[in-house]
Formats: C-alpha cells, structure tokens, sequence
C-alpha cells in the first residue's frame, strides 16, 4: 500500500452541551481538561440566534470543547473506546469516513475519577480522519479538492478502526 493511502487521525473533539451558562458549564469546562489534558474552550450561541422561550440569546456560552491532536489524540481515543466496550455500529460512520459516538457517564472512561462536585455528565466524542495530502483544501495558496480516489470511504473507514484500534464494527451491534 502506497504510503499516500495510509489513514491517520487528524485530530479527536470532545464536547459537552450544557444548554446555559453558569456553574454547570465551569464543571463541565474542567471536566473536558482533566479527561483531554488540554484546555477546553467555551462554545457560544451564533450571533444572530435568538430563541426567547428557550432563554438564548446571541453570543450565549452554551457548551464547551476541547480538540486533541497527534499522539495524545490516539492515547485519548484508546481510553474512549474503552468506555463504550470497544463496540461501535455501522451508522456511526458518515459518508466521508469520519465517526462520532457518545459516552453517558465519564466515569466510564478508564483513569478518570468520579469527582462529586461535577456529578454526572455525558459527553460526544467526534473524530476526523485523513491521508497525507488532504492539506490541500485548508492551505491558504493554491487550494484545491482533494480527488474523489484519494477520499475516505465509510468501509475504509470502519477497517482502519478494527485494525488499528481492535474494534468490534459492524450492523449487527
């Protein structure tokens, strides 16, 4: 296999929608960078969003992330799948091979300690994968689509998760 086609992970996001800001959305900002080791940021409402029965208004924090890359990316995603019994179903797969899934509780991720100010929260895990030369269509000079060959596919995308990471993939989870 050409080294072209090798699929790695681009980077791993973590986020926790919280619907409010307060002290529920600091909890969940200190729970994201005790479970990642980075700094998690705050997610905010659009701008021109307003939904007065629902209490947001513009530029609302509502949710916070954290974006994990390189090889703390590949540590972190071990211990994730781990929390949901490395099992994951075929749907959790779009089009262009990337994948996300969602953990009920953290403490059901190993080396994260149940903390009682926190309490219980859930949290989605998102991934994005890609082969060498899909800088193409970020690059500020000369940007390009990358060519429907050199794409990922949900199939091969399901592989390379069994192979690298020893999943148990499939419909008939």
């Amino acid at each position: 296999m050409s080294i072209m086609k090798e699929i790695r992970i681009e980077k791993v996001t973590l986020n926790i929608g919280v619907g409010a800001p307060g002290e529920k959305l600091e909890r969940a900002t200190k729970l994201l960078s005790n479970i990642s080791g980075s700094k998690a940021v705050q997610t905010k409402s659009k701008p021109g969003t307003r939904i007065p029965t629902w209490g947001v208004r513009p530029n609302l924090p509502l949710g916070c992330k954290v974006t994990v890359r390189g090889k703390n990316a590949e540590e972190l995603l071990k211990r994730l799948f781990n929390a949901v019994e490395n099992k994951m179903p075929a749907g959790k797969f779009d089009v262009f091979g990337n994948f996300s899934f969602g953990i009920k509780e953290y403490i059901d991720i190993p080396g994260v300690q149940y903390d009682q100010d926190t309490g219980i929260i859930g949290l989605e895990v998102a991934v994005t994968l890609e082969r060498p030369g899909f800088r193409i269509k970020r690059r500020a000079v000369l940007r390009r689509n990358v060519g429907k060959k050199h794409l990922i596919n949900k199939d091969e995308a399901m592989e390379f998760v069994r192979n690298k990471f020893g999943m148990n993939v499939g419909d008939d989870l």
